[in-house]
């Protein structure tokens, strides 16, 4: 294997060399108070080195990253009756677009843009008396990390501006696709997306997706071969939006990125990589997060193609 930690401070040194672009998500007030300057990256190998440079240790709200970890828990105990909810499919959309749900009655496209998360958190309400608590003590299990939480304020700022979700959830339990109380289950999904780590953390977090469900350093089994693998190709192609594409051409590996700043990429049998830098293109990705990965993986040739 290549030597994780020179690769890694060179093309960090190269991509903070160039001019950091794009706009930090100031629609989440939370969110607009975050040093834009910030950029931090950890590898996680699948023998459980860590290698990390930067600011890979200042936690930061990972967002739709999140949302990943709602799925796994949600396929555990769902397995293939999930897809009756949702489907598995591109959406060729932004994150938060309604239009698809007109004409599909109400199915979101797939569980990693926000009108499918909501149906998971739905899901995650029907699974569990204590939805929030339950996702809590499950992401802090299989990272093995107990400090990791929800940001509160990050939380509270999301129910004070999430209109458009509000109205994703609302339009969907139109369609009979909610079936809980519509507060509880938006509540659910705001607190899923305030779950704050650092880079260190959340390319541990996310080790059991290298590893055919089982996690790298506690030994958990998160879910089975194949939910593993269905989610690393849910998140192949649909863990960028609309950018998803690109992100498939550019960098070559599964990944979900967030408005925080936030990315995770894993390549299976190997390793995770989790960067962090809070200016987002036009797409709400991270600038340096996707030059980052797209350097990395050109120098390092490691793909799944």
């Amino acid at each position: 294997m290549f030597d994780c930690q020179d690769v890694l401070n060179r093309t960090y040194q190269r991509v903070l060399a160039m001019e950091n672009k794009g706009a930090v998500a100031s629609y989440i007030p939370e969110l607009a108070k975050v040093d834009p300057a910030n950029f931090g990256v950890c590898i996680t190998t699948k023998t459980g080195e860590q290698f990390h440079c930067g600011n890979s240790i200042t936690p930061f709200s990972i967002q739709s990253i999140a949302k990943v970890l709602s799925l796994s828990l949600a396929i555990s105990h769902q397995g293939e009756k999930m897809w009756e909810r949702m489907d598995f499919e591109p959406s060729g959309s932004s994150f938060n677009s309604l239009v698809q749900l007109e004409t599909e009655n109400g199915i979101p496209r797939n569980p990693l843009i926000n009108a499918g998360a909501i149906v998971v958190c739905d899901i995650l309400c029907d699974l569990f008396e204590n939805p929030k608590e339950e996702l809590l003590n499950y992401v802090r299990k299989i990272s093995g990390i107990k400090s990791i939480s929800y940001n509160l304020e990050v939380a509270k700022s999301e129910r004070l501006t999430g209109y458009r979700n509000y109205a994703l959830l609302n339009f969907i339990k139109s369609f009979g696709n909610i079936k809980n109380d519509c507060d509880t289950v938006i509540d659910v999904y705001f607190h899923l997306c305030s779950l704050e780590m650092n880079c260190v953390e959340l390319s541990k977090t996310f080790g059991f997706l290298a590893n055919r469900g089982k996690q790298i350093i506690t030994n958990t089994q998160v879910v089975k071969p194949s939910q593993a693998k269905r989610i690393n190709a849910i998140m192949q192609t649909c863990g960028f939006y609309d950018e998803a594409g690109e992100f498939a051409f550019r960098v070559g590996l599964p990944g979900k990125s967030g408005v925080g700043g936030g990315m995770v990429a894993v390549l299976p049998d190997a390793y995770t990589i989790a960067t962090w830098s809070p200016k987002l293109n036009k797409h709400g990705n991270s600038y340096r997060g996707m030059k980052f990965l797209e350097y990395f993986t050109d120098e390092t040739q490691d793909t799944v193609f």
